[in-house]
């Protein structure tokens, strides 16, 4: 390809506005063009990187055995009432009417078209387990895009779904997916972890998250670097650490804290720590009013509330339900001659002398003891993890660490065929609810995460299987033309796929571009120049070497 009639236009000034380093060089080096606000065209450059992640995606997808489809982005809304999550998404999913009144989605996941296709033609144990995937456009209205394409409104995914008829089958393939995750990643050329992880809106009983560390990331995940523990922020535990204080209990203080409700606040008025003081949340789980109470240094984890109040549903209270049942006002309520159910996090159990709400406007109790001046119900995990935390398997600590998720496997069970009515016919022929498991990839999104982890002062360092081209020929002396073409014809006969800089640009330019744009190999025709001396230079480590040309088709290949 000659880059003279290629379509490809870099930027040397960087992008105002653009804080993260991946959306920078993408933008820079002509991979994508904003189009609005989290919607991206893919120029030619981009195009051919996201084409060879989607052919290692899709090496691996069919190495397992799964069966690529392709269906629509545009669905009816009736099939995501069926499962509750027309309204469960909310405003994150785009929806209109068609000119028939007629109410239908931008799909941001596909569980329920699939679920419809399996449920028609599906009837017997004899076709199972099988899997089947796509890579297609999926679309999110997301409130805050950014980083470019790494959370976009309009992006590419990968996602997969198997069927089985046992929990067993559903493991074993649960199994196969995880590992060419691993080899998708790798391939690609990732640093990764892989955590437990909670399913979110999609569900699952088991799943996992493949992070690429970056200091750009959104997603936080937790390590133990002694154990090798690992959870995304949702799922991550904390150790329970006995805390023994010889610290000896003071008598109970009313404190008039005039106007101050925040933690900051109260802590900065008294003099004491934040971890000194409790906060009293008073939530509405489902139909009833539970007392949370959790240290004022730390937050609440809904997702672990949940779980312990097997609920659905987990609110703050208005502040009239707040008043009636503390006898207080919004801001100052405590665990102090509370009639609630008290349920409190781990951190609170060995503590003395707390600070709490006193249930009165502009008032709180200091050194506040449990088991003298209030009791709880039964202690929990209920916080979120934070770095340093315990790690809940060993004794050892956890490590912060920031990321982009690149995919997500999920063990679904029967969430989706139990709402759906898919079942099939054993050998005796009873039915049987479909056993599931869905398999996600953000493809566009890794391109940002390459980048993330493969970047200098100069541009982009491509890895080699998922760079645009694999190797660069810049030619710098108009008297060795010749040579030049001759150098890139013999690399196509060979199957490289080369960029051919026969620009009429200066030798500073073309090097500049070269970089940026982040090819591995650089092929160099200057003056010196000739078929068995020509210069190598690696990307990556700016190295240069003089070989022959047949040595280099060695290297590259």
């Amino acid at each position: 390809m000659r880059l003279s009639s290629y379509f490809l236009h870099t930027l040397i000034e960087e992008p105002q506005d653009v804080e993260v380093t991946s959306h920078k060089l993408m933008l820079r080096a002509g991979l994508i063009k904003m189009l609005s606000s989290g919607i991206y065209i893919y120029l030619p450059l981009g195009l051919r990187v996201l084409r060879k992640i989607e052919n290692i995606i899709r090496e691996e997808m069919n190495r397992i055995g799964a069966i690529e489809l392709l269906m629509p982005a545009l669905s009816p809304s009736s099939l995501w009432e069926e499962t509750g999550r027309w309204e469960a998404y909310g405003d994150d999913m785009f929806k209109f009417k068609d000119r028939k009144g007629g109410k239908f989605g931008l799909a941001p996941t596909h569980e329920e078209v699939i679920c419809d296709i399996v449920r028609d033609k599906i009837s017997s144990y004899k076709k199972l387990p099988f899997s089947l995937y796509q890579i297609q456009t999926k679309f999110r209205d997301e409130p805050r895009p950014r980083g470019g394409v790494i959370r976009a409104r309009e992006f590419v995914m990968k996602d997969a779904y198997s069927f089985h008829q046992t929990d067993e089958s559903a493991n074993e393939v649960y199994g196969e997916f995880f590992e060419a995750y691993k080899r998708i990643f790798t391939r690609c050329g990732f640093s990764y972890i892989i955590v437990e992880a909670e399913g979110g809106i999609i569900g699952g009983s088991l799943t996992h998250e493949f992070i690429a560390p970056s200091e750009n990331g959104e997603d936080t995940v937790f390590v133990c670097e002694k154990c090798g523990y690992s959870a995304g922020l949702e799922k991550a535990e904390v150790g329970k650490e006995v805390q023994c204080s010889n610290e000896e209990e003071k008598p109970l203080e009313l404190v008039e804290t005039p106007g101050l409700k925040s933690v900051v606040r109260v802590s900065s008025f008294l003099s004491e720590p934040p971890n000194k003081l409790i906060k009293t949340l008073i939530l509405k789980a489902d139909s009833r009013i539970v007392a949370v109470l959790i240290r004022g240094d730390d937050e609440l984890n809904i997702t672990k509330l949940k779980k312990v109040l097997d609920v659905n549903e987990i609110s703050m209270a208005d502040s009239e339900t707040i008043e009636e049942v503390t006898g207080g006002p919004l801001g100052f309520s405590g665990p102090i001659g509370l009639s609630l159910k008290i349920i409190a996090d781990y951190s609170i159990e060995d503590g003395c002398n707390f600070v709490v709400g006193a249930n009165k406007e502009d008032h709180h109790y200091k050194n506040a003891n449990l088991g003298r001046d209030f009791n709880v119900d039964s202690f929990f995990d209920l916080r979120y993890a934070k770095d340093g935390y315990l790690c809940p398997k060993c004794d050892g600590r956890l490590k912060e660490i920031k990321g982009i998720e690149l995919g997500h496997c999920f063990k679904l069970g029967e969430k989706y065929s139990r709402v759906m009515g898919i079942k099939f016919l054993d050998e005796k022929g009873e039915k049987h609810y479909i056993v599931m498991g869905c398999y996600g990839i953000g493809v566009s999104r890794m391109i940002a995460g390459i980048i993330e982890q493969n970047y200098d002062k100069r541009g982009i360092i491509f890895p080699s299987a998922v760079a645009p081209f694999d190797c660069i020929v810049i030619s710098i002396d108009p008297e060795k033309k010749g040579l030049s073409d001759d150098v890139c014809s013999r690399l196509l006969q060979e199957g490289i796929d080369v960029l051919y800089d026969d620009r009429e640009e200066s030798p500073g330019k073309k090097f500049a571009d070269a970089d940026l744009i982040g090819i591995p190999w650089q092929i160099i025709i200057g003056k010196k120049a000739e078929k068995e001396k020509l210069e190598l230079s690696s990307r990556r480590t700016k190295e240069s070497k003089f070989l022959p040309l047949d040595e280099i088709i060695k290297i590259i290949k």
